[in-house]
């Protein structure tokens, strides 16, 4: 008899397959397998047949980094390839130290290693500390200086090295480490308190036998192992060698924010003796940021094949997408694009654009260090740049129809709706670079909220807010990068009201079609007789297959919303909107309208749909977004 092939793990499907094996034996043909004490034989070769069939498939799935499940599988196939989750990360702040009535005849004051400062938010209170001694001058019993210090307790682990035991390990016996900042010092004996400073690298290039570096690698329990070298690659190490490794034990991103100090830590003059009766004052230049927990496994998996298909060199786009994050784990969505890909080109650049988890921006100064450490990545002849995110938003109008015998509040329902579409625009489908914003999922969306609705009519927009300089002639560019949808003359795009030196009155702008592809910008306002006057018929032009707008020199003095801020809309040529290069993708769920509407057809009031009213599939005529404010034309 041949053997009967498993093909799935469904129960009752191996219980057949054993059944139909036995039957094919002439003494158990006849056999009634339900009714006999059999079964159970069959039902305990069908529960072992499932188990080890479930424990096989699982063991399998933890061999692969992408469908590995547990952290210790995942990271120990990341480390196969050379890559190292990113640690927990102490939020950072910069403060400035102010330090009064210090004893006459001191020189110099130095911070050791520890607790420097208490830090309190309205409702809780963090530790701060400096991973590494600071020393600076006093002059007239007093001193300052700016500082960095670390959210988190200073800790400091020694080992000793015996090289009797064949596979000793320094594992630091502490989560929530911030690896960024451990100091790894080295003496020859525990008599000796001379020590040497060793040095991180994350590669063993130009690495040579005497080289004073370390290497780290997380290891079980989201603990970190601290590897030396072996003679080789490195120095190796000693029998009696004392290992003295300092770092910050961190809450990670719960300790952003924090900007009230006062100061904890202790001060020792230029002779090693401890100051008292001092008075110093802490005060915050730039609050506790950047702190962050443990990298995910969902970004371990993505990362950790990409930096090692960089070979840590950045060549191309994708190069410093996958790099930038292991620098710089505060980034929450990241896009590079090179040069080339411009109009025109800027051959040998890499434009980068990144998105921090705390905030929109990242600082001129985060920037500058991006950029010095991405040199030791960039292949000479790449110039990397970093240009800041512009947020593309999509709004929608949506008519949704509903049976209202099946629905006892309306404005529930429409509730119900709008928290439904919140949870989809939360997500990471639309919120990053590269996002889409897609249509056919929005329409599922509305339909499955409830049973009561039957269908939706939604139409969608795209908006790019232009953030006016007051006051100043400038010139702006509005890159949607999409396809503008473009069916009339005029009036394809919309914008908000603003004020211009020289006009009385609000002033808006909209475009003129030249071409199929190609239009002009003119700005006009609304009479009070609703006619139109045209203030400059050549304010700019747009671009509808590109989806740019550039409007030439204008000093703008106000706009109706506030920050500045003038909103321009357009419809997309696509229901499908994509965020490319520098846009980041947001579902602006506040600027969308809802409009429910009863289905008369389906509560059976109206079954020969006589009386029901469709929804048009396009948008309603109109001249401009928002509040329309009339003039009187008049100039100064």
């Amino acid at each position: 008899m041949a053997l009967t092939q498993f093909t799935n793990l469904n129960f009752e499907d191996i219980k057949t397959s054993i059944k139909a094996y036995l039957r094919e034996n002439s003494n158990f043909s006849d056999m009634d397998f339900e009714g006999s004490n059999l079964s159970i034989l069959i039902n305990i070769l069908a529960y072992n047949s499932y188990s080890s069939a479930y424990n096989t498939n699982m063991a399998v799935n933890e061999t692969f980094i992408d469908s590995a499940t547990l952290r210790e599988n995942v990271v120990s196939l990341a480390r196969n390839i050379g890559y190292v989750p990113r640690s927990s990360r102490a939020a950072r702040a910069l403060v400035a130290i102010d330090v009064s009535n210090l004893d006459s005849n001191t020189e110099t004051v130095s911070i050791q290693p520890g607790i420097i400062a208490n830090g309190s938010t309205n409702d809780s209170s963090f530790l701060f500390s400096i991973p590494e001694e600071i020393t600076f001058p006093v002059v007239e019993s007093e001193a300052g200086a700016n500082i960095e210090i670390y959210q988190g307790q200073y800790i400091k682990n020694t080992f000793v090295v015996d090289q009797s035991q064949p596979n000793q390990r320094f594992v630091i016996p502490n989560n929530n480490v911030d690896t960024s900042t451990i100091k790894v010092k080295i003496r020859n004996n525990s008599s000796d308190n001379t020590t040497t400073d060793y040095n991180l690298v994350d590669n063993i290039i130009g690495i040579t036998s005497t080289s004073n570096i370390y290497l780290i690698q997380e290891t079980s329990d989201e603990k970190y192992e601290v590897l030396f070298g072996d003679g080789i690659f490195g120095k190796k190490l000693s029998s009696g060698n004392v290992i003295e490794i300092g770092y910050i034990k961190t809450n990670g991103k719960s300790g952003n924010g924090v900007k009230q100090f006062n100061f904890a830590g202790t001060f020792k003059d230029q002779d090693g003796a401890t100051e008292s009766g001092f008075n110093a004052v802490l005060a915050a230049l730039e609050p506790s940021q950047n702190g962050d927990s443990i990298e995910p496994l969902e970004s371990v998996k993505y990362y950790a094949p990409r930096l090692y298909a960089s070979q840590y060199r950045a060549v191309t786009a994708n190069d410093y997408e996958a790099i930038l994050p292991s620098i710089f784990p505060n980034i929450e969505s990241v896009s590079a694009y090179g040069g080339e890909e411009l109009d025109p080109p800027q051959f040998g650049r890499v434009y980068i654009s990144a998105k921090p988890k705390n905030g929109s921006f990242l600082s001129n100064l985060t920037k500058k260090n991006l950029l010095n450490e991405l040199k030791s990545y960039s292949i000479a002849g790449i110039v990397p740049t970093f240009i800041d995110l512009k947020f593309l938003f999509v709004e929608i109008d949506s008519y949704i129809y509903y049976n209202s015998n099946f629905v006892g509040d309306t404005d529930n329902l429409k509730t119900n709706v709008i928290k439904a579409l919140s949870t989809f625009g939360s997500g990471k489908e639309l919120n990053q670079f590269g996002g889409r914003f897609k249509y056919s999922k929005i329409l599922s969306t509305i339909d499955n909220v409830d049973t009561s609705v039957t269908s939706n009519i939604t139409l969608v927009r795209m908006r790019r807010d232009l953030i006016a300089k007051l006051n100043q002639f400038a010139q702006y560019e509005i890159c949607y990068l999409n396809t503008m949808y473009a069916p009339d003359s005029q009036y394809n795009i919309r914008s908000t009201g603003f004020t211009v030196s020289g006009v009385v009155g609000t002033c808006y702008f909209s475009d003129q079609k030249v071409t199929d592809d190609k239009g002009n910008i003119f700005m006009f306002q609304i009479l009070q007789d609703d006619s139109i006057k045209v203030i400059s018929k050549n304010l700019g032009r747009i671009d509808y297959a590109k989806g740019e707008i550039v409007l030439d020199t204008i000093n703008i003095t106000s706009t109706l919303v506030g920050d500045n801020t003038i909103e321009v809309e357009a419809i997309p040529q696509s229901n499908d909107v994509l965020a490319k290069n520098e846009l980041y993708l947001q579902f602006a769920i506040s600027k969308s309208n809802f409009y429910m509407r009863r289905d008369s057809i389906a509560t059976g009031a109206n079954t020969s749909g006589s009386q029901f009213t469709p929804q048009s599939s396009y948008f309603a005529d109109k001249k401009v977004r928002g509040t329309v404010i009339t003039s009187t034309g008049a100039s100064n």
